[in-house]
């Protein structure tokens, strides 16, 4: 089981201290504070509901922040724009991936994540995985 932390807390709409890193495009916007609008933050293992792959996040945008032109080719099933998308490394692959959070869920059955940018991102301490820095 792989432990995974960052070094700035925030605290969410449950209470919990979590790490909270705000991809590109994530900003305050009115009264919608949106540390605690998200469900993971950077360092979460999540496992896609449609697809059932593994992932861990490594960055969080507010809302989807990409092409119209992505989102007609990639995402088929239409899900919202106004609510979080998540960067995810996926296990066993070399890609990335960028996924609306709809589509995620935590992973039960944490593990550790084979994929060649988890040394770039995360640098093991003790049994945890510790963010290298932030991404924006």
């Amino acid at each position: 089981m792989t432990n995974v932390t960052t070094t700035e807390k925030t605290p969410t709409a449950r209470g919990q201290n979590v790490a909270v890193t705000l991809g590109r495009h994530a900003e305050y916007k009115g009264d919608r504070h949106f540390a605690s609008k998200a469900k993971f933050a950077p360092g979460s293992v999540i496992r896609h509901k449609l697809f059932g792959y593994i992932g861990l996040i490594f960055d969080v945008d507010a809302c989807y922040s990409q092409s119209d032109k992505w989102y007609d080719m990639m995402a088929k099933s239409s899900p919202s724009k106004n609510k979080p998308w998540y960067y995810v490394i996926v296990d066993g692959e070399s890609h990335t991936t960028y996924v609306a959070e709809e589509h995620l869920m935590t992973c039960q059955n944490k593990q550790d994540i084979d994929h060649p940018m988890v040394s770039e991102l995360f640098e093991r301490q003790g049994g945890s995985l510790q963010m290298r820095a932030t991404l924006n």
